[in-house]
């Protein structure tokens, strides 16, 4: 491959490599889908249903304290975290089969409060099952819904060959990203959601980034091959590519450690994302868009320039 000044010189997508990259990507792809079809996910209340209760103390809420209070009582999975002001806390439980949800309440509450009168309850909700389900389809649907999207946005902006590229590597960051939430049995809610979502932006922006100066060096590098074009692109993008992900990773790790239980499976599911993102924009997408046989003459029509076209591989 041709030197590029100042750039690294990184053989990525030579055949070998690519077919190695490719059979990962599909061992871990099936992976996680048998995971998912064995374990399934440990959804949290957002989609199970559950109790809802806000509790405000007269001073500071120990939270560590109230987690080991509902310990002792039996309670095994549960959510408590800060709510608004230091005094208020939000305490989540899944649906608690045979019991009625007042005695469930009331049980809760003196848990909570153990017996001091300056405990307020402020709130109590129930979420019921249905509302999950709801919750779970329109999910989904808005995962499938971005995929679409996305493939007609970077059709348009590119090739359709690039598109299929782009949309392979983000399907293959979702269901990786889905795949360690099964395999881990990490609480998956809404939160985790909204990271996948936030996971696909991130890695279509890697990918738009590669794309782009694909297209540029397809016009300025005659007489390379796609895969040294493509190579060379990927080279030359490595700095920002990394750059962006060790910034982005110190910020959501310190998020993880220092943001509590509340923030725990969104900062896991970004940080896992960025880093498939990362490895997908370069080996997964490229890759799939070299597999389609793409070339210059699918990013520069003929009749724009004939005959710089014809020259081109």
């Amino acid at each position: 491959m041709r030197l590029i000044k100042d750039k690294t010189n990184i053989d990525f997508l030579s055949r070998s490599r690519r077919n190695i990259a490719v059979g990962f990507s599909i061992l871990i792809i099936l992976s996680s889908i048998a995971s998912f079809a064995v374990r399934g996910l440990n959804l949290g209340i957002d989609f199970t249903g559950g109790l809802l209760l806000e509790v405000r103390y007269p001073q500071q809420a120990d939270l560590g304290n109230i987690r080991s209070k509902l310990q002792e009582a039996g309670y095994s999975q549960f959510v408590v975290q800060v709510f608004g002001t230091p005094t208020d806390v939000l305490v989540r439980l899944p649906p608690q089969p045979g019991e009625d949800s007042n005695a469930v309440r009331d049980r809760l509450f003196s848990v909570l409060s153990s017996g001091d009168d300056a405990v307020v309850l402020r709130r109590i909700e129930l979420v019921s099952a249905q509302v999950g389900e709801e919750l779970t389809e329109q999910g989904g649907l808005a995962l499938i819904f971005a995929l679409m999207m996305i493939f007609i946005y970077v059709m348009f902006r590119f090739q359709w060959k690039f598109a299929a590229g782009a949309v392979a590597a983000l399907a293959h960051d979702v269901i990786v990203t889905i795949g360690f939430f099964s395999f881990t049995g990490i609480t998956f809610d809404l939160s985790v959601v909204a990271a996948v979502l936030a996971v696909i932006g991130y890695s279509l922006n890697d990918t738009v980034v590669v794309f782009d100066r694909i297209r540029e060096n397809f016009s300025k590098l005659r007489g390379l091959g796609p895969t040294d074009a493509i190579n060379i692109s990927i080279n030359e993008t490595l700095a920002r590519t990394i750059i962006t992900g060790l910034t982005t990773l110190l910020v959501l790790v310190a998020l993880l450690v220092l943001g509590g239980e509340s923030v725990g499976p969104f900062s896991v599911a970004i940080i896992v994302g960025i880093i498939v993102g990362t490895y997908s924009s370069v080996y997964t997408a490229s890759a799939v868009a070299l597999m389609l046989h793409v070339n210059a003459k699918d990013l520069l029509p003929p009749e724009h320039d004939p005959d710089f076209v014809d020259d081109l591989p």
